[in-house]
C-alpha cells in the first residue's frame, strides 16, 4: 500500500520533532557548544512551517502558505549559518539577517497575492541552493572527520537536488498560480528524501559533535594549562620512538633561581616569569613540540638543524628573557634562563638519549653561572643536580 502524503508529511514533523530535543538536551549538557544552540533554533522554524504546511494541505490558505514557506526556508537559512559556525567558529549575522528577511518578504508577497505557484518554485529553488550551501560548508570541513562529514554533505547535496527536482516540476506543469499544496510523485520523494536525510544528518550531526568532545578532550590532556604549550606526555607520544639524527636537536630550558622568585615575589609573579619564556618559545621559528616539562623547566625539538642553529635560537630566547624586566610593586627584576642543547648523532639516538644529554648541558649551564647556552657531547655523563634554591 502506498503511503499517503499526509502521512509522509507527519513522519517528518516527528523526525524533526526528535532531532530538535534531542540536540536541545545536548546543548543544555555543553553550553560552551553555541552552535548546538543554532541548530535548535534553525529546527524549531523548521518545524513551525512543517506544522503550518500540514494545516495548509487540509485547509489551505494563502496566508498558512507564505507563513509555512516563509519558517522552512529561514529555518534552513539559519541551518546554513550553524554549519558555518560550527566549522568557522563565526555566524554570518548580517547575511543571515538579509537573505531570511528577503526570502519572508518575496515569499509572502507571491503567496498573498494568489501566485502560490511561483511561490512554490521560489521556494524549492531557494531551498535547493541554500543545502546545497550547508553540503559545501560540512564537505569544506571534512578534514575533521572525513566519514561523517563526507556523508553530512552527501545528504544534504541529496536534499538539494530533490527540492530542486519539485522546482522544475512545478515549472513544467506550468502551474504559476496554485492555491493548494503541490502533488505528484516528485513531492513524494522529495517528502522521502527529507525524512531520510533528516535521520541521517541528525545521527551524523550527533557522532560529529561525540567526536569533537573526544578531539577536545584528547588535546587538552596533551596542553599545559598555564602556557598552552605541550605538556610532557605529548612530548613524549610525539617523538618517544623517534631516532635522532645530525639534523635534529633537542633543547632544554630551565628558569634561573626559579624558586627564590617564588618565594620572594609570590606564585602570581613565578606563572607570570613562567608565561614569559613559553611566550619566547612560542615565537621561535623552527621550534616543534615546544614543552613545559614540568615547573620551570621547558623542552623543545628543532628539526632539519643547520650546525650552530639550536645555539643560535637558544641564546635568541635567553637574550630576549634577560631583556624582559617584570615589575612588582615597583621593584624591577629579571628573570634569566639557562640553556641546555644536544644534536642527534649519525648512528642515531633514543629520544631518552637525546634529553639526557641535553639535560647534562642544562646542569652545566647552572654549574658555569646561570645565564648561558651549553651544548652537550655524546660522551658527557650527568652532573650533580643543582639544588632547587639555586637553581
Amino acid at each position: 500500500m502506498m503511503v499517503d502524503f499526509s502521512s509522509l508529511l507527519l513522519a517528518l514533523g516527528v523526525s524533526t520533532l526528535c532531532l530538535l530535543f534531542t540536540f536541545l538536551g545536548t546543548w543544555m549538557a555543553r553550553r560552551e557548544n553555541s552552535f548546538l544552540l543554532s541548530w535548535v533554533i534553525g529546527l524549531a522554524l523548521t518545524m513551525v512551517g512543517i506544522l503550518a504546511y500540514g494545516l495548509f494541505t487540509s485547509t489551505p490558505s494563502r496566508g498558512l502558505g507564505a507563513l509555512a514557506m516563509s519558517s522552512i526556508i529561514t529555518g534552513f537559512f539559519i541551518l546554513y549559518a550553524a554549519a558555518r559556525q560550527f566549522r568557522t567558529g563565526i555566524i554570518p549575522f548580517k547575511m543571515l539577517i538579509g537573505v531570511s528577511c528577503s526570502a519572508v518578504i518575496v515569499l509572502s508577497m507571491t503567496f498573498l497575492s494568489g501566485y502560490g505557484g511561483i511561490g512554490f518554485m521560489l521556494f524549492n529553488t531557494g531551498t535547493s541552493i541554500v543545502m546545497l550551501a550547508i553540503a559545501h560548508q560540512y564537505w569544506l570541513g571534512r578534514a575533521e572527520s572525513p566519514g561523517v562529514l563526507s556523508g553530512m554533505a552527501a545528504l544534504y547535496g541529496a536534499t538539494s537536488l530533490s527540492f530542486l527536482a519539485c522546482a522544475l516540476a512545478l515549472i513544467q506543469r506550468g502551474q504559476w498560480q496554485l492555491e493548494v499544496a503541490p502533488s505528484g510523485w516528485v513531492e513524494d520523494i522529495n517528502m522521502a528524501v527529507c525524512i531520510a536525510g533528516m535521520s541521517g544528518i541528525g545521527a551524523l550531526s550527533l557522532t560529529l559533535h561525540q567526536t569533537r568532545i573526544t578531539a577536545r578532550h584528547r588535546l587538552e590532556a596533551m596542553t599545559d594549562a598555564l602556557t598552552g604549550l605541550c605538556n610532557r606526555r605529548a612530548l613524549f607520544n610525539a617523538h618517544g620512538t623517534k631516532t635522532f639524527h645530525e639534523d635534529m636537536a633537542m633543547l632544554v630550558f630551565d628558569i634561573d633561581r626559579f624558586k627564590t622568585i617564588n618565594d620572594r615575589y609570590g606564585h602570581a609573579v613565578g606563572d607570570e616569569v613562567i608565561r614569559n619564556i613559553a611566550a619566547e618559545l612560542k615565537a621561535a621559528i623552527g621550534l616543534s613540540s615546544v614543552t613545559r616539562l614540568g615547573g620551570e623547566e621547558f623542552a623543545a625539538v628543532l628539526e632539519n638543524a643547520a650546525p650552530g642553529r639550536a645555539e643560535w635560537i637558544g641564546e635568541r630566547i635567553r637574550r630576549q628573557l634577560q631583556d624582559r624586566e617584570v615589575v612588582v610593586d615597583g621593584d624591577r627584576f629579571v628573570a634569566t634562563t639557562s640553556v641546555g642543547i644536544a644534536y642527534g648523532t649519525a648512528s642515531g639516538l633514543t629520544f631518552d638519549e637525546i634529553l639526557n644529554l641535553a639535560d647534562n648541558a642544562l646542569y652545566n649551564a647552572k654549574r658555569l653561572g646561570r645565564n648561558r647556552v651549553e651544548t652537550a657531547v655524546a660522551n658527557w655523563e650527568s652532573g650533580p643536580s643543582v639544588e632547587a634554591d639555586s637553581a
